[in-house]
């Protein structure tokens, strides 16, 4: 390394004091040689202390990291004034041959990329880094105050459309998830109402076939007591059919002038015991069934009279007779000619007066006897 010019016996002040008054007879960076020749010659020379290239260039780029450093990594705060910051200017140097800043491992990294203009401006200004000015970034890109007030604007702004559209997803998120849940909520309900009907519905079918066989078989148990009844009728029918072919009227003719139990005062006992049948004297009498004469003959109030004696102990009695054709002890049939009718004993007129009596003695009514027979009054 070639060695540096003379300079002024007076040390610079590499801190802005200034330097000493010339002093052209001293050396600014003595040699081994130099100070050996003071030595032997007994004068005191002040020996400013060497400052080696190293160290300048180090200074220059400590200035300048500062410098990359505030342009680069300090540029957000956009709100701040730039900050002049202000070194002493060096000597002249012409053969001082400093590095490159960006050939600095881990410096040249932090400062802006070679380009035309940037080379242009350091041939201009040999010594860029005696003065760093701090500036931020919008400053370093010539942005105005305005255009970095904007852009700090959008950069809130853009900060708090993210924050509004997180919120409106969120907001999103949660309708969605109320909507979802409404709607199975819903779909519950309706599942519910659907469960409740078709229970419904099958309750009403359960009620109406109920019904419809309750119904069917009360129509099937009235057919049934219809047609049981109708049978019962029928049969009834047959019974008094045949027992009509063995039983028999009285008389062929006649009108009923008095009935049972009739009351009024023509009577002793003050009602009618018998059934009356009037008649023509003389009319023919015939025997209501095959029986047995228990008697035949006169009888006081009652004139002449014939008791017939049925096989179950029944007696049927045929009074006020004008005449008797059969007598006591005489086995007779259904129909068979008995005694005519006449007017004997208490009377008012010609009439048969006939009286049921059972096997006990009991009267009962002689046309209620008669209908049960099969016959017809």
């Amino acid at each position: 390394m070639a060695s540096n010019t003379p300079a002024p016996e007076a040390p610079f002040d590499a801190f802005g004091g200034g330097a000493a008054p010339s002093a052209p007879d001293t050396e600014w960076n003595p040699t081994e040689d130099s100070l050996r020749a003071q030595n032997r010659s007994g004068g005191r020379h002040r020996v400013v202390k060497q400052r080696s290239n190293f160290a300048r260039s180090s200074t220059v780029l400590g200035v300048g990291v500062i410098a990359a450093v505030g342009a680069g990594g300090l540029a957000t705060a956009q709100e701040k004034p730039p900050v002049a910051i202000s070194l002493p200017d060096l000597p002249d140097l012409p053969d001082l041959h400093l590095p490159d800043p960006h050939d600095l491992p881990g410096v040249g990294d932090l400062l802006p990329e070679k380009t035309p203009e940037t080379v242009s401006a350091a041939r201009a200004n040999p010594n860029p880094l005696t003065v760093a000015t701090y500036a931020t970034l919008d400053d370093t890109q010539g942005a105005t105050t305005e255009q970095a007030a904007h852009r700090a604007t959008q950069s809130v702004t853009g900060a708090g459309d993210a924050g509004e559209a997180l919120r409106a997803r969120i907001l999103q998120q949660a309708e969605q998830q109320q909507a979802s849940a409404d709607a199975a909520e819903k779909a519950a309900a309706e599942k519910a109402a659907a469960e409740k009907a078709a229970a419904e519905a099958q309750a009403k079918a359960d009620a109406a076939e109920k019904a419809a066989a309750e119904a069917e078989a009360k129509a099937e148990a009235e057919a049934k007591a219809k047609a049981e009844a109708a049978a019962k009728a029928k049969a009834e029918a047959e019974r008094l059919a045949k027992l009509a072919a063995s039983y028999s009227m009285p008389l062929s003719s006649y009108s009923v002038s008095a009935t049972y139990m009739q009351s009024g005062s023509m009577w002793s006992s003050g009602y009618h015991t018998g059934l009356d049948f009037a008649a023509p004297t003389g009319t023919p009498l015939k025997a209501v069934h095959g029986a047995t004469v228990k008697s035949a003959g006169w009888s006081g109030s009652y004139g002449y009279r014939i008791v017939l004696e049925l096989e179950d102990g029944t007696e049927v009695w045929y009074c006020h007779l004008s005449s008797m054709t059969v007598g006591a002890g005489q086995t007779v049939g259904t129909g068979e000619t008995i005694g005519r009718v006449g007017a004997t004993g208490n009377v008012t007129g010609a009439h048969l007066h006939m009286e049921v009596h059972t096997a006990g003695g009991d009267g009962i009514d002689p046309a209620q006897w008669l209908r049960s027979k099969g016959l017809s009054i």
